[in-house]
């Protein structure tokens, strides 16, 4: 943390602004480690995709006044947003490997503010779904949780997971940071202006990008933070979307890939798509108002900082496979728990629901990102990439499945122990992990060499 205040320090920038020195992230000795600068611009680029992406749930309405579309349609625009947000990772991270980050990202904000900005042009349905289905998923997709994966492995020995808890947790800042103001501009000022602000805050990222961020610390001179000696620098590959597969195709050959994959394609079913898609309906069927089941949702996008940050800090210190089992089975015995806990008001146990269950939200994303970096090396960022494809794949099932349940069983209670259960299975999935030792081939398989 130290780290990151110190990147708020006015001196260097001041000389940069003032006689256009450029910025002191080549000079490896500095006082501040380039490394921490690189962070900055991760963070920020991070916050803002996050708060980009939710964008849509605020405009559902606006758009439908205005329109006439059904709120099908409007959705689906949603849904390809959120499938194109998981597959791209991938191969966006490979791409990082042949254009380097600061490419990827700049390219990526570029399509975030051209998908925002033409939708004031709109004039039928498809051109929503071209413009935030695809544009903006694409753009936030290659600054998913994969761009996590690349920063802390090029940058980073020291502290780690401390970084990848603080940069993971960035994503529930950037809803908490923009999604207030945006519904606020689509119901006061109208959803282009909404709209707009989300176009030009992408480009406003733009700049911070291409002066701090840098692809590897081997690009000016230094050493990642905390190594002793200089890292290799990834290769670059002849094709990103064929090193993507390439890389899925030898990850699937290990137990662990398929180990990590299903038990994050739990935590999707456990937190988005069930948690994030129905807990506001539920609750409201038991009497609570919708208002105030959202802001209970909303408490634990609140509570999610503090525990990813925490986790990020327990996987420097921890083994990755025991904290993964320990949250898994913690969040598996809150949601078993918590068809009790639904009442008209708001109770002190429903409170110790969304305290701890908020904690636990995504905290499961550092241990991830630490054992796919171990087990398979400098193409860790890319199974990472796959591994949180699966993730959305995850939440997209259990949106759909848990409104199912309800449509025939009257209610969710069955949706909240099958999570129960799920998550039970995604505990021991994370603690029966082979060791690296015991599973040598991931590091020098193929997965690190290119032709």
């Amino acid at each position: 943390m130290a780290g990151f205040l110190h990147i708020l320090a006015l001196r260097p920038l001041v000389r940069v602004i003032a006689i256009g020195e450029h910025v002191p992230v080549t000079r490896t000795k500095s006082r501040i480690h380039p490394a921490w600068f690189v962070a900055f611009a991760a963070l920020v680029a991070l916050v803002g995709a996050a708060g980009f992406r939710a964008t849509p749930s605020v405009l559902i309405d606006p758009l439908h006044e205005e329109f006439g579309w059904s709120t099908a349609t409007i959705s689906a625009a949603v849904s390809i947003n959120l499938l194109l947000y998981g597959l791209t990772a991938p191969f966006a991270a490979a791409l990082m490997e042949r254009l380097g980050m600061r490419k990827v990202v700049t390219g990526a904000l570029v399509l975030v503010a051209a998908g925002s900005g033409l939708t004031v042009f709109m004039t039928a349905s498809w051109q929503l779904l071209l413009c935030w289905g695809v544009l903006v998923g694409l753009g936030t997709g290659s600054m998913a949780l994969a761009f996590v994966a690349t920063v802390t492995a090029r940058w980073f020995v020291r502290h780690r997971g401390l970084v990848s808890g603080i940069l993971t947790a960035a994503g529930a800042a950037g809803q908490l940071v923009f999604l207030p103001l945006l519904a606020a501009l689509a119901t006061n000022d109208g959803w282009r202006t909404a709209s707009l602000v989300v176009a030009f805050a992408a480009l406003a990222v733009v700049p911070i990008t291409l002066i701090f961020l840098r692809d590897h610390p081997s690009e000016i001179g230094t050493t990642a933070y905390g190594a002793t000696e200089p890292a290799e620098a990834p290769p670059h590959s002849s094709g990103a979307a064929r090193r993507a597969l390439q890389v899925l195709g030898q990850a699937a050959k290990t137990p662990t890939f398929w180990l990590l994959a299903g038990g994050f394609a739990i935590c999707g079913a456990s937190t988005n798509g069930l948690v994030g898609t129905h807990f506001v309906p539920a609750a409201h069927e038991h009497g609570m108002p919708a208002t105030t089941a959202a802001s209970l949702l909303a408490l634990v996008g609140i509570f999610d900082v503090a525990g990813t940050i925490a986790s990020g800090w327990f996987t420097d210190r921890v083994n990755p496979r025991i904290l993964l089992g320990v949250y898994y089975f913690l969040r598996g015995g809150s949601l078993v728990l918590l068809p009790q806990l639904f009442a008209p008001t708001t109770e002190p146990p429903m409170w110790a629901f969304i305290i701890f269950y908020g904690l636990d939200w995504v905290a499961t994303v550092p241990p991830t990102v630490a054992l796919a970096r171990e087990h398979f090396g400098l193409s860790g960022p890319i199974v990472f990439g796959w591994v949180f494809a699966s993730h959305q794949v995850g939440a997209s099932i259990a949106a759909v499945g848990a409104g199912l349940i309800h449509d025939h069983a009257g209610s969710y209670d069955l949706a909240w122990y099958i999570s129960g259960g799920l998550c039970a299975l995604a505990a021991v999935m994370s603690l029966v992990i082979p060791s690296v030792r015991a599973t040598p081939e991931p590091r020098n398989m193929p997965l690190t060499r290119h032709a």
